[in-house]
């Protein structure tokens, strides 16, 4: 008899995240800092000056708000996506990116402020020291938004965030579900870590493409001074001015960050869920019930 595969807890998703950040970060940093600058600095020229002027440890700053965005962005999407399954057919590839999309939708609303705080402090490394906002963490970052530009302003930026949300989960959870699902029918590939290797390289590189237009927009947004723009579509005619590739600014350290954060993520779930899963067992329908009852009766 084969044995039953082990399912996911709704939070081991949030856990895996976390682990990956805490890796990823710099590469994060790096990629805000490429998108809300003007001008034509390289990968290497920025790093090099930021280096040069706070030290290495400024490639983490921010990190607590990245740790808190993970605990409240992912753990939603993955969360929804695990629970979902019992409710949403997902034998198909229409149903995981329906399913995925509303989980990506539940996400992006409930991760936008920790994504506000954590895009506004990673890009303090490149301001000058008297326009620095020097948070001193996520919660403190989130008090003092609160208190100086509202409640509404810890929303700055929901449209994309959440619309961002939605094809990042789309390209990572639903596109690696999937494509898992074909290496297993082959016969090279296990439920191993090369087969979760290849699955989350393929799904980062995806997502990576369906979201690098709309996370320029984002973080432009949630780093912008009020009143800086007028809108969402100033924003969009505010980057525009730098060409089509504009909309890209950033995509070589964005796939470089969440290629690897994609990879560790599932990695690290899959670990938790062959180590630490449960065998989900399926509750008979009443047709079912009925007919093991007769038989029963009848002997």
């Amino acid at each position: 008899m084969a044995q039953k595969q082990k399912q996911s807890y709704w939070y081991f998703g949030g856990l895996a995240s976390v682990g990956a950040a805490c890796c990823t970060h710099p590469l994060d940093l790096i990629k805000v800092a490429l998108q809300t600058q003007q001008g034509q600095l390289s990968v290497f020229q920025l790093v090099r000056g930021i280096v040069s002027e706070q030290g290495v440890t400024a490639l983490y700053n921010g990190l607590s708000a990245s740790i808190l965005r993970q605990m409240t962005y992912s753990t939603t999407r993955f969360g929804a996506y695990e629970v979902g399954k019992d409710y949403v057919n997902t034998n198909t590839f229409a149903g995981k990116v329906a399913l995925a999309g509303m989980s990506g939708l539940a996400g992006g609303i409930v991760g936008t402020p920790a994504d506000m705080v954590n895009v506004r402090m990673q890009n303090d490394v490149k301001l000058p020291y008297r326009q620095r906002r020097n948070y001193k963490n996520a919660v403190d970052g989130l008090i003092k938004v609160y208190r100086s530009e509202g409640f509404t302003r810890l929303f700055s930026g929901a449209t994309t965030a959440t619309a961002r949300g939605v094809l990042m989960t789309i390209g990572q959870i639903a596109f690696y579900d999937q494509i898992k699902l074909y290496l297993l029918k082959t016969d090279y590939f296990k439920d191993d870590l090369v087969t979760h290797f290849t699955a989350s390289l393929a799904a980062g590189a995806i997502a990576t493409t369906l979201t690098q237009p709309l996370d320029v927009l984002k973080t432009r947004s949630m780093n912008a001074a009020p009143g800086e723009y007028n809108g969402l579509w100033d924003i969009v005619k505010h980057t525009a001015k730098l060409g089509p590739l504009g909309f890209f600014k950033g995509y070589v350290p964005a796939f470089v960050r969440l290629g690897p954060q994609t990879i560790l993520t599932f990695v690290l779930l899959e670990q938790l869920r062959l180590n630490f899963g449960y065998v989900k067992t399926r509750t008979p329908t009443v047709g079912e019930s009925t007919k093991v009852y007769f038989r029963h009766t009848q002997r």
